[in-house]
């Protein structure tokens, strides 16, 4: 069923709406998407399709359902739509000038928990001994202000290149009481100091990749970088090691065809201990390694 503009949702109810999406939905338009834009506008929880599938919404209503569903047809992400995603078990707000958080990043959260949290136990010391961990290209700021939040022991930095990502992450770090610092900074240009643990999800998708055109609503300085994805990769991790701790720990996702050459970039550049992670879809996603100042 094609997406039309004279699609006529005024005096139906949730459950008749809900039979009009199952016809629409498609791979660019999930039944997900449409059902939680449904929700955004009623301000209900999704327990209400099964409650109030009798509820017909307002005029006022019908009208926001049907232009979002246009502009969800268009191509547009539903984050984009509601202004926030969740991340975390939190909402994090989000905007053009943001990436989407995905759950793939998920697992750099838990992989920087777990390490910071054995680190610690390790150490026998209170909470007062501070981690410092710099989230380089923040976003919206999920990761930084996530591992700010899990980890009380932890004082992060957040940085990005761009101004209108850095004040939606001031949002966020305020919302939700993270007490980051923010910093504007061209990868570390401007940064100053040295960390326990820096952190990245950095551009790597390819110049040609043809995933692309799904993702030709978020911004593509924060999705493409050259030679094959590897640019930003490799100056992170080349120049990163003066800003770690000695023995300290570089974390970066990546693409999942992307690992060995990563790892390679970690050696050459006389990481240690380097090794990948896959994610929850069994996908190689992020590779860490320990800076040992030889000096």
């Amino acid at each position: 069923m094609q997406v039309s503009n004279r699609l006529a949702l005024t005096g139906l109810t949730i459950k008749q709406i809900r039979a009009i999406f199952k016809q629409l939905q498609s791979d660019v338009l999930p039944m997900h998407w449409l059902d939680g834009w449904l929700m955004h506008v009623l301000d209900k929880p999704f327990i209400f399709l099964m409650t109030d599938e009798d509820y017909q919404p307002t005029l006022e209503e019908s009208s926001k359902i049907t232009a979002g569903i246009m502009q969800l047809s268009a191509g547009k992400p539903l984050a984009y739509l509601t202004g926030q995603q969740s991340f975390w078990g939190r909402h994090f707000l989000v905007n053009a000038h943001t990436l989407i958080p995905r759950a793939d990043t998920e697992i750099l959260v838990e992989t920087i928990l777990n390490y910071a949290k054995a680190q610690q136990k390790i150490r026998q010391t209170d909470n007062k001994n501070l981690v410092n961990i710099l989230d380089l290209g923040t976003g919206t700021g999920c990761i930084g202000i996530t591992l700010a939040l899990e980890l009380e022991f932890a004082q992060v930095v957040l940085v990005d290149i761009s101004s209108e990502a850095l004040k939606v992450a001031e949002q966020n770090n305020h919302r939700l009481n993270a007490r980051c610092q923010l910093l504007q900074s061209h990868w570390l240009q401007k940064v100053s100091g040295q960390f326990d643990i820096i952190v990245s999800n950095p551009p790597y998708i390819k110049e040609n990749d043809e995933h692309l055109v799904n993702l030709k609503h978020e911004p593509i300085t924060a999705l493409v970088a050259a030679e094959d994805g590897l640019t930003d990769i490799r100056h992170i991790i080349e120049t990163g090691r003066a800003y770690l701790k000695d023995g300290g720990l570089m974390a970066i996702e990546h693409g999942f065809d992307q690992a060995e050459a990563v790892r390679n970039l970690y050696l050459s550049s006389g990481y240690l201990d380097v090794y990948t992670i896959q994610d929850y879809g069994g996908n190689d996603r992020v590779t860490l390694g320990r800076y040992k100042n030889c000096g």
